[in-house]
């Protein structure tokens, strides 16, 4: 099982009798460089001493906190750098369970992870939460979860399996796990004053924990500033140095995130490498990283190199990614640096620059060594209606993903989702497309095929149609998942009306996932039977299979960056410009449902 170790209060006695020498260490690291993120500096030759699983003394020399029973390690020169904490993250985007997300991600560094379950929450609302919750507790490091704070993440736009009240997040907040409120993504709602969503924020406020932020805009004018006035205390939907400078004058954190498909660090993280700006405001953090991210390229570990290589020293890229975030969530007595009455969450490694890891200790006790992990991660009894969530009604035919026109006529101006690489927001697109027996139809030779939401909470059968494009398929193929932010219907891409039916009846009979079909043959399958959302395979199983819808995808003629994080947001109808949902259309510049067909001026 996971180390449950003593609090602080509890433990107080026994450091203090260890680093006066009256009591030996269970565990004491020899001859490191001490990496300080308090003072930003390294300190040559130096040792920890570390008992019931927090550090006791940090100094030149612990020789008189051994004992005969103290485990020692030799760091032989190695820097001894705080365990990386990831300030906010979803595991459902792994498509992993907590216990082998906590698996994938260990060997890279990572000891503390801030997750908000939302994604989960409007499948299963909040008893999904309540699971994640539970699973996250049992891991050998530290997860706290946010209570999620919008399900449906756009009211009036969107339907959800389930919705997320003020009195959840109150009883949320009395969960042992909780740390805040997770990203307020509602922000047109903060703007208006909007009773709920100023509920949650003012019960979580009165608990003494943190609102997380989502203003997904590049409007910093006065909408911006009643968001800010309105609690959230820090946001990771920044894109320009211009985002992060405007949170960091409001007194908000500003996320940087280096994600599967979500490059936002270079472009913000020179407001402190340029501008600079204080970094202590500046946290680094993923989002959303797939299993494939997390198994071949890393995790925070992977943030941080990225940081340094866009300019940013090392040593404050780790306040970043360890001490920045941990003050952040009020917990800087507790984690997120190498000091007495921490927890002892650190890393072995050989570079600050590359940041390669070699032993990683959370909690006091080894957990994973030269890429190995070294303990149990363990797992729920996920409930059997926790593996029976796609309820589509019917069986899918071509025709429900006709688009009629809407006149007798040989071609259509549409409006169409235009995908942004290696970014969230999208383009509104204006395209004209030929109309034949009185359907519309793709442009497969201009970079236009179809897109539907099929709703899969319900069994209502209902599906609506638009048009996407971006993606690059030149064959005829679709591909279907059940994984769509927020509301997690189910997405199906195309160019061929029968794929997209034998795509999304594959998932309606397997209980969730993602499928790739071309010429009528199912080229890829990842299952995720969990909510439709989760595997609780092993990660480097979902990871292979992940990388070959992949590369399917790529077969199929789409050479974006990890285009599956793309194509899993096309539903999450909170940032702009186009999204697509249960209900239609979504032009989330002004949050209203709009008309597919451009009017003739």
């Amino acid at each position: 099982m996971a180390l449950s170790i003593p609090t602080f209060a509890e433990a107080a006695p026994r450091l203090v009798a260890v680093a006066a020498g009256r009591e030996s260490a269970d565990l004491v690291i020899q001859g490191g460089i001490w990496v300080n993120v308090h003072t930003r500096e390294t300190l040559d030759s130096h040792d920890l001493a570390i008992a019931d699983g927090r550090f006791a003394y940090c100094g030149p020399d612990a020789s008189h906190c051994i004992g005969a029973n103290t485990e020692i390690i030799e760091a032989d020169g190695m820097f001894m750098v705080p365990g990386l904490c990831d300030g906010h993250m979803h595991i459902e985007s792994g498509m992993l369970t907590p216990a082998e997300f906590a698996r994938a991600v260990i060997p890279h560094g990572t000891t503390t992870m801030f997750t908000d379950p939302h994604e989960i929450a409007n499948v299963l609302g909040l008893r999904g939460v309540r699971l994640m919750h539970d699973e996250a507790m049992l891991q050998p490091i530290s997860i706290f979860t946010q209570m999620p704070s919008c399900a449906p993440s756009a009211p009036g736009l969107e339907n959800t399996g389930f919705e997320i009240s003020p009195e959840d997040v109150a009883e949320a907040m009395s969960w042992p796990g909780i740390v805040g409120l997770g990203e307020m993504m509602n922000f047109p709602g903060v703007i208006a004053g909007d009773t709920k969503m100023l509920a949650e924020m003012a019960a979580t406020q009165s608990a003494g924990k943190t609102v997380g932020g989502h203003y997904a805009s590049p409007d910093l004018g006065p909408a911006f500033h009643a968001y800010a006035a309105g609690g959230p205390a820090d946001d990771h939907e920044g894109t320009r140095e211009a985002d992060a400078v405007a949170r960091l004058r409001q007194g908000m954190r500003a996320m940087l995130r280096l994600g599967s498909a979500w490059y936002d660090v270079k472009e913000q993280i020179t407001a402190v490498t340029e501008k600079g700006l204080d970094p202590r405001g500046v946290i680094l953090c993923t989002d959303d990283c797939h299993s494939g991210t997390l198994v071949n390229d890393g995790h925070m570990d992977r943030v941080v190199r990225h940081a340094i290589e866009c300019g940013c020293e090392p040593l404050v890229a780790l306040q970043m990614a360890t001490v920045n975030t941990a003050t952040h969530f009020g917990l800087e007595r507790e984690l997120g640096s190498i000091s007495p009455g921490r927890r002892a969450d650190v890393i072995l490694t050989y570079s600050l620059h590359s940041l390669p890891v070699h032993r990683v200790i959370a909690k006091g006790r080894t957990v994973a060594l030269e890429g190995v992990i070294q303990v149990d991660c363990p797992h729920l009894d996920w409930p059997a209606d926790t593996r029976s969530t796609v309820h589509l009604g019917k069986s899918l035919d071509p025709a429900d993903f006709i688009v009629p026109a809407p006149a007798e006529t040989e071609t259509v101006s549409v409006k169409a989702i235009g995908v942004v690489e290696n970014q969230a927001p999208t383009k509104a697109l204006t395209v004209e497309l030929r109309v034949r027996d009185g359907t519309v139809e793709g442009d497969r030779g201009n970079d236009v095929c179809q897109i539907a939401v099929v709703e899969r909470h319900r069994a209502t059968g209902g599906v609506t149609n638009g048009f996407v494009s971006g993606f690059g398929y030149t064959d005829r193929m679709a591909i279907a998942s059940t994984v769509a932010h927020d509301s997690h219907h189910m997405i199906v891409v195309g160019t061929s009306r029968d794929d997209m039916a034998r795509a999304a009846n594959r998932l309606g009979e397997i209980g969730g996932g993602i499928a790739v079909w071309r010429d009528g043959q199912e080229i890829a399958l990842v299952e995720l039977p969990i909510a439709g959302l989760m595997s609780d395979a092993p990660a480097p199983t979902v990871a292979k299979k992940a990388q070959r819808m992949t590369e399917a995808m790529r077969e199929c003629g789409c050479s974006l960056n990890n285009a599956f994080m793309q194509h899993s947001l096309l539903a999450l109808a909170v940032i702009p410009e186009l999204r697509i949902s249960d209900m239609g259309l979504v032009d989330v510049t002004k949050f209203e449902i709009t008309d597919m067909f451009v009017a003739a001026e």
